[in-house]
């Protein structure tokens, strides 16, 4: 028996699309390939059988077309990759149809995923240990199991297989804030049945899980919350590698592959982007930058992002693995997901996009997600006030990814919402969701192929929701290549705007987190401070924070409510830095209050960088002929040799003059502002703690937000104050990003 072609046979294409008037124009999509998706996700249309017999002949060719032989090369991150792979493998119903998705229908499928995720589990484990985020890599490992594979390894019937899976999903999924006492104690919390997992994959788990336990890397791990998958990678990686040394790329790729051996999955079918320790910046139109993606994904900067970077602890890695997939791939996918925090990451990785532009007969898909994400893709960077469409997100990656994105793919699909009902989007839009839109008329002009269709799971939308099903994507990447000679006409050169250069998007000069982390946490162990902890925390929330910001810093104190006597004339901020003691004050109820603490504290640690600048401040009385006119705020500088201060004299004195303190034309060391009447007024060095403390996050200081406000609004040359002010706070923005935080 001959196999199944890999295209279609070109009779089928003559017939139904040469002709004027075809039984495919019976079909509602826009284009032809539209038209086949349609056939094979929705089924036939109504008809005479003159009329649907060659769509069911055209129908059953598509969805025969052989495809075990190609080499699918899938990029992205958590949980977009994960579902198109096999289904959202933390999802608690997925061992329940884990056999779905693009490993079913292509079974070379090999996936790259992004590795700077730094949150939960993982955020914790890079406190500890100097490796790369790995969970995502746990995501999608689990999600790429195979069923031959683990009937296979275990000689298991498809009724135990399943229960493995479930109990591998339980496992690989399970996590844990308090330290167990030893392995056996943690997996009985897990709640797993052991009689459904083989006794040589149990024996295989507890060789690495006695590592938590034995192992002096693992000490601190079990003490923070943790996800055993993330574990039992790490420990399968570091068996690999020397006791204090960073892991060798092949130690990553082995632990991997180790971990895929044992639930099932193919050897190098989950690959790292890179085995080199990394983490994301984010620069939004307002000039502020963000350091780590978890934080990323919580700001809420109102400002589109302009830019992003990625800063590795060394020279950035490819494993030669991958550089082979990318190379033999037939496809490439971009899976759906966060846009600056999963694809853009993985193709600033130097060498990446040049492999991909190199396979130049691979057939190059990019998935738009379904929904806008809030701090991401809510703020169009060209109209901040319209939504967000199709076109908006081709543009930032065209803005953010090395040579842009001409060549890069050819195909832009995306779930049609045609045919979801108005009440589901209208749910959606109750919890803050809005759809990203498609403009198809924009994306033709830049000269991409735009491709709606019904990829979704129609038993989730039943229950009300909208999410990608992985069998119906995985039909239409059959689909698209199947016609693809047909239909995926070549890339032409649209209309794209300035074409980004090829390197220069990769910082080389980053430090590994857990060191820093270590770092900070031994210096604050040398101060007078009780709140160690906490302190650490916050450091490590906000990796912008030199570990150089804690120079002038001497302890911690809290003072009782009733002892605290500081002014509050100017602020209702119950912290500051003391000079002469060099101490941090906060007020002790403070401490109730995670987030009102973590305030107090960047406030007054911003504060400290400008040390004991300050001789003498005064307020002097400003009077007319009796008449009260206000009052002058006057600083005066101690001399250079007297003054123990983060910055330079030139530094400072630059801070002042964005502060609109004026320098005294008879006295350099002395500078005053003019206060009207009763005039507001932020006094240099709390504005400074403000301001700092806004940089890091601007929900803690919201007065500081809406004087930086202005920048989103449209200025008129015809009020040149406004124009002043504009200038004045895109400086301090760039004052604080270059020389507070480096």
């Amino acid at each position: 028996m001959s196999k199944p072609p890999n295209s279609l046979p070109s009779s089928l294409f003559e017939d139904l699309f040469q002709k004027p008037l075809t039984p495919l124009d019976l079909l509602p999509s826009q284009t032809k390939l539209e038209k086949l998706l349609d056939l094979v996700l929705t089924g036939l249309p109504a008809g005479p059988s003159q009329v649907t017999d060659p769509l069911k002949r055209l129908t059953e060719a598509l969805k025969g077309v052989d495809t075990k032989d190609l080499n699918v090369v899938v990029f992205g991150g958590g949980t977009g990759l994960s579902t198109i792979i096999g289904g959202d493998s933390q999802n608690k119903d997925w061992p329940q149809k884990p056999f779905s998705g693009l490993k079913e229908i292509f079974p070379n499928t090999r996936a790259i995923v992004c590795v700077t995720d730094d949150g939960g589990s993982t955020g914790e484990l890079l406190k500890d240990l100097p490796i790369i985020g790995l969970g995502d890599l746990r995501h999608v490992l689990l999600s790429s199991l195979r069923k031959e594979i683990v009937q296979e390894s275990y000689n298991l019937r498809e009724e135990q297989c399943l229960r493995l899976v479930e109990s591998l999903s339980s496992l690989f999924n399970f996590r844990f804030d308090l330290k167990p006492a030893s392995f056996d104690e943690l997996i009985g919390l897990t709640g797993v049945d052991s009689t459904t997992v083989p006794e040589h994959l149990l024996d295989e788990l507890a060789l690495l899980g006695r590592m938590f336990f034995e192992d002096p890397r693992f000490v601190s791990v079990l003490s923070r919350p943790q996800c055993l998958g993330n574990l039992f990678i790490a420990a399968a990686i570091f068996k690999q590698t020397e006791n204090g040394s960073v892991p060798e790329p092949e130690a990553i790729r082995k632990g991997v592959n180790h971990i895929a051996r044992l639930i099932g999955a193919r050897k190098d079918s989950v690959l790292p982007c890179t085995t080199t320790p990394c983490r994301l910046k984010l620069m939004y139109s307002n000039g502020v930058m963000i350091t780590g993606e978890n934080k990323s994904a919580h700001a809420r900067r109102g400002y589109p992002v302009d830019q992003t970077f990625v800063e590795y602890a060394g020279v950035a890695n490819i494993l030669g693995e991958v550089l082979a997939a990318i190379a033999a791939a037939d496809i490439f996918i971009f899976a759906p997901g966060s846009l600056y925090t999963s694809i853009i990451p993985i193709l600033q990785v130097p060498g990446m996009v040049q492999a991909i532009l190199s396979n130049k007969a691979a057939v190059k898909i990019l998935v738009a997600n379904i929904w806008a994400q809030t701090g991401e893709t809510d703020i169009s960077s060209e109209d901040t006030s319209r939504r967000y469409y199709v076109s908006d997100l081709i543009k930032a990656y065209h803005r953010n990814i090395p040579g842009g994105v001409r060549e890069l793919f050819q195909v832009v699909m995306l779930l049609g919402l045609q045919d979801i009902p108005g009440s589901i989007i209208q749910n959606y839009a109750v919890e803050g969701k809005t759809p990203i839109y498609l403009d198809r008329d924009n994306i033709l002009k830049m000269g991409f192929i735009p491709v709606e269709a019904n990829i979704f799971s129609q038993e989730v939308l039943d229950v009300g929701s909208l999410k990608h099903d992985p069998g119906a994507f995985a039909q239409a990447v059959q689909t698209i290549w199947a016609g693809k000679k047909y239909i995926c006409a070549e890339n032409s050169n649209g209309i794209l705007g300035e074409t980004p250069a090829l390197s220069g998007r990769s910082l080389n000069n980053g430090e590994l987190p857990c060191r820093r982390f270590a770092y900070v946490f031994e210096k604050l162990r040398s101060l007078k401070i009780d709140n160690i902890e906490i302190v650490a925390d916050i450091f490590w929330r906000h990796q912008d924070i030199s570990p150089r910001h804690l120079q002038l810093l001497d302890g911690l104190e809290l003072i009782d409510v009733e002892e605290w006597k500081r002014c509050q004339e100017w602020d209702n901020v119950f912290s500051f830095y003391d000079p002469e003691d060099r101490f941090i004050k906060i007020r002790r109820d403070l401490v109730e209050d995670v987030e009102r603490f973590e305030i107090a504290f960047l406030v007054a640690l911003g504060q400290s960088l400008l040390g004991n600048y300050a001789q003498e401040k005064q307020i002097i009385p400003l009077e007319l002929d009796g008449d009260d006119l206000g009052r002058v705020y006057q600083i005066i500088l101690r001399t250079e040799d007297e003054t123990d201060c983060y910055f330079s004299r030139d530094e400072l004195e630059q801070y002042l003059n964005l502060v609109r303190m004026n320098r005294s034309k008879s006295q350099k060391n002395v500078f005053f502002r003019v206060l009207n009447g009763g005039e507001g007024f932020t006094p240099p060095g709390m504005l400074f703690g403000l301001i700092y403390a806004w940089y890091l996050d601007n929900k803690f200081a919201s007065h500081i937000e809406y004087k930086m406000g202005i920048s989103r609004m449209p200025v008129s040359n015809l009020v040149p104050e406004q124009v002043k002010t504009l200038a004045r706070r895109n400086a301090t923005t760039v004052f604080f990003r270059e020389t507070v935080f480096k």
